[in-house]
């Protein structure tokens, strides 16, 4: 299985963030249909399901290739460092599009809490997944 570590990387990285958009989707559409989310997040959440994935797989092709160079980290702490490229991009996004979600005190409060769920989601989930298509060892 030494063929492709780079693409049976990006596949490990993006199954994890695929299978939780199923979720995150089906959420949006019940509250959307309920009339309870403004219309302004339709705009707003199109990019993040294209993007989300893409950037985790992105991320772990990243890892390894700092692994297979001999400086890698952890895996769970190369997880937890996207949430910072993550955050940076959805705060350039609403101001693009003019959908301003973002309060400095949310974001303050909650980013902790993604950091955690970011360390373990990579530590054991991308984690597995990269052991499981032989990137990992």
């Amino acid at each position: 299985m030494s063929d492709h570590p780079y693409l049976r990387a990006y596949l490990a990285g993006i199954a994890v963030p695929t299978a939780f958009l199923l979720v995150v989707l089906t959420a949006f559409l019940i509250a959307h249909g309920a009339g309870v989310l403004p219309a302004a997040l339709e705009r707003l959440i199109i990019f993040p399901m294209a993007a989300v994935p893409n950037l985790w797989g992105l991320w772990n092709i990243g890892y390894v290739a700092l692994r297979r160079r001999g400086g890698a980290w952890p895996i769970g702490l190369h997880g937890a460092a996207l949430p910072f490229l993550l955050v940076a991009c959805g705060v350039a996004l609403t101001r693009a599009i003019g959908v301003d979600i973002y309060r400095p005190r949310v974001v303050f409060t909650a980013f902790p809490f993604a950091l955690l769920a970011y360390y373990l989601a990579w530590k054991y989930l991308v984690g597995f997944f990269n052991r499981l298509v032989g990137v990992q060892a």
